[in-house]
């Protein structure tokens, strides 16, 4: 299996309904194409809907931190990107892009999400098969570098004096 370092996914349009009072993309909607994108990466990685039917194990999201750098409108194509930071046992750290088809940058997402069983619902560690492709995904990923956006907090910057 080749996994692409990025994962990217396919070109998503920005529907009607998404558009706000302001007249651009609504902030929720960001994460529904951000969620598209996730859906599509853990599906390559063996965690999918199938998954969540057959196995009763899927992904939870535990934390997610948004930039939004420029408004998206009706008529902008985009695309997202995935990339898997880290991981452990339960748990994988993802960056995302959202970026106008003609390049220019639109919104990042950093996310925590943990591996849960159903049953409890309880976190729960990945099981071999789906470690294993995780661990490779990691492996394609490690060579990117660090997103100068990833690891950012919230907070109000103070001019000295």
């Amino acid at each position: 299996m080749t996994i692409p370092a990025p994962f990217v996914s396919r070109v998503m349009e920005i529907e009607k309904d998404w558009i706000d009072y302001n007249g651009h993309l609504n902030m929720a909607y960001y994460n529904v194409l951000f969620d598209r994108c996730s859906d599509d990466a853990f599906e390559l990685m063996g965690m999918g809907p199938n998954y969540a039917r057959d196995r009763k194990l899927t992904i939870y999201t535990a934390e997610v931190h948004v930039c939004y750098v420029q408004e998206l409108h009706l008529d902008h194509k985009v695309i997202s990107t995935f990339q898997l930071l880290d991981h452990d046992e339960k748990r994988l750290r993802v960056y995302q892009e959202i970026r106008h088809v003609d390049g220019w940058l639109a919104a990042t997402s950093e996310s925590l999400s943990l591996h849960v069983d159903m049953a409890g619902p309880k976190v729960a560690p990945f099981p071999p098969d789906v470690l294993a492709k995780v661990e490779a995904m990691r492996t394609a990923h490690a060579g990117l570098p660090m997103p100068e956006r990833a690891g950012r907090s919230i907070g109000i910057r103070r001019k000295a004096g």
